[in-house]
């Protein structure tokens, strides 16, 4: 590739990062249920747990179970903590109830619920509280033989899909739009449970406040005789067009048996799965359907750089039963295949598939116990979380953690590059500067100038020639220090730059061209734009 397409496509990353927002799925607080479970029709015992992921040391995580019990841990950051529920927690009969698990914590965490009974397990994302939705819409039913074609209200396995809907601290009145509307009033913390038959052609779920919904089936039969749970988190509703591709590694093995469930406002559509086409765009959501699992699809805008996998781990093994073997999908441009991290490593040989039609490839990577991170050097990418119990498959899309990339690893806050506004002396631009909690740059390591250069690129306008960084001379020595105080090793002054210490006393960096970027000594009293940095913090891989 020309290193002039290369920077027209890293630009073009880095100006989406200020136009797109997606949903970092951290957060200090999640409140969530889990369904009833009567995979195999007998009474195997269910087993059900939370996977939570620290991204900051010493996160206190407290979680409790309605009111059965409450426990608590200490995690350092990148470690997770996989806690079995009291089996009281799991919802049989109800309507409505207060059996919820509220999960706090002192910094930023992701949660991932998972349900396992037998060979049947399911794994969901849980958005965190503070980022749940007002509208969301109800996906259509997928056809399946032997559950949808024998509903019956009387046999729970038989019964229809249904909606549970989670209210939160303040309760909700909720309306269920359809051909037959139906209203309820949630009190705080409850969950109420919904039919979602086919005469009433049920379409949007709105709310007063923020809520929860989850879709799903107890029992949605599998092959042969055998049934599983069958649920997943609805995203919230998006009212813009949306694109969404589907990697070959999670509908292969059943291609013929997986089926796109499109949701519009006011209408759903079912399409089947076509490997030649395997792109969809669509104003609402997408998920993915295959006999066992129910998969929200990440549509583009929700493409983010660093994403949390730790794997499955701690489910004891069924008699003649293999145990959870997870990986991860990932689908990225196909211009930025090697910017993909899993740890601290590049990956090692992937084998990466062009979706037909698109600009984008997807592979699957296997993951060790000890992987938790995975994250792009320059670009955004999806990443789903994905295993498979025996031949039966699981996923939900990965927790995003951060969507700015970094070549240095994983952001849980982003780098700040920023051109000021005002037009002032050096002594002026440093306090700009530190008014915005932020520092005239300092460009002490070379290896980032051309990510700096970049950035600046993006932020700057054309009438803008020249800039303040945060170098100067010391008034006792005459030696140029930083601001950071780095050792002044590396340096790029322009030819016969800087002067003698009766020149100018402070550095200025010329824009004039977007490959040079020279440095000069100047007075300090001359008119000029800082730039202003903060530096990224990263996640401790």
């Amino acid at each position: 590739m020309s290193p002039g397409r290369l920077l027209v496509l890293l630009l073009a990353a880095l100006s989406s990062e200020s136009t797109a927002n997606p949903p970092e799925d951290t957060g200090q607080k999640f409140i969530l249920v889990f369904p009833e479970n009567i995979a195999y029709y007998h009474p195997t015992a269910s087993q059900n747990k939370v996977l939570i992921t620290a991204l900051y040391p010493d996160t206190k995580v407290t979680i409790k179970q309605h009111s059965f019990d409450t426990s608590d841990s200490t995690l350092e950051a990148g470690k997770s903590w996989e806690f079995d529920l009291d089996a009281r927690m799991e919802l049989k009969k109800f309507n409505p109830t207060k059996k919820l698990l509220l999960i706090t914590s002192t910094k930023n965490i992701t949660v991932v619920a998972i349900s396992l009974r037998n060979d049947s397990l399911q794994t969901a994302l849980v958005t965190p509280f503070e980022k749940l939705g007002k509208e969301y819409l109800i996906p259509p039913t997928p056809t399946i033989p032997g559950t949808t074609d024998q509903v019956s209200l009387a046999v729970t396995e038989r019964n229809p899909f249904h909606l549970l809907i989670v209210s939160g601290d303040q309760g909700a009145t909720v309306t269920v739009e359809g051909a037959e509307t139906q209203e309820v009033s949630l009190e705080p913390s409850t969950t109420a449970k919904m039919w979602v038959q086919e005469g009433a052609q049920l379409r949007t779920v709105t709310a007063d406040q923020p809520v929860a919904v989850l879709f799903g089936h107890p029992c949605a039969l599998r092959h042969g005789c055998t049934c599983g749970l069958l649920y997943s988190p609805l995203p919230a509703a998006r009212a813009a067009k949306l694109r969404f591709f589907i990697p070959p590694a999670l509908a292969e093995d059943a291609a013929e048996e997986t089926f796109l469930l499109l949701s519009e406002k006011g209408s759903t559509k079912i399409k089947a799965f076509n490997p030649d086409s395997p792109e969809v765009e669509v104003t609402g959501t997408a998920a993915l359907y295959r006999p066992g699992l129910l998969l929200p699809l990440i549509p583009e805008a929700d493409f983010a750089s660093c994403f949390a996998v730790s794997p499955v781990s701690g489910v004891p093994g069924v008699p003649g039963v293999p145990g959870p073997k997870s990986f991860a999908v990932i689908v990225v441009h196909r211009d930025f295949t090697d910017g993909v991290r899993k740890g601290n490593l590049a990956l090692d040989s992937p084998e990466w598939q062009k979706l037909k039609g698109t600009e984008f490839m997807s592979t699957s990577v296997e993951l060790a116990q000890t992987d938790t991170v995975i994250w792009h050097t320059s670009s955004r990418m999806a990443v789903y979380l994905a295993g498979t119990m025996g031949e039966a498959l699981f996923g939900n899309p990965a927790a995003i953690i951060s969507s700015s990339p970094d070549f240095r690893g994983c952001a849980l806050t982003p780098e700040v590059v920023e051109i000021g506004a005002v037009v002032s002396g050096w002594r002026e631009s440093l306090k700009y500067c530190r008014d915005k909690n932020l520092e005239l740059i300092s460009m002490s390591n070379a290896l980032v100038w051309p990510h700096i250069y970049k950035k600046i690129i993006q932020a700057k306008d054309e009438d803008v020639q020249e800039v303040w960084i945060g170098m100067r001379r010391s008034s006792q020595t005459g030696e140029w220090y930083w601001l950071n105080n780095d050792a002044v090793n590396n340096t790029k002054w322009e030819e016969g730059e800087p002067g003698t210490v009766h020149d100018g006393q402070c550095a200025i960096m010329s824009l004039k061209s977007d490959e040079d970027f020279g440095w000069r000594d100047e007075d300090c009293c001359k008119a000029a734009h800082p730039v202003c940095y903060s530096s990224p913090v990263l996640l401790s891989l």
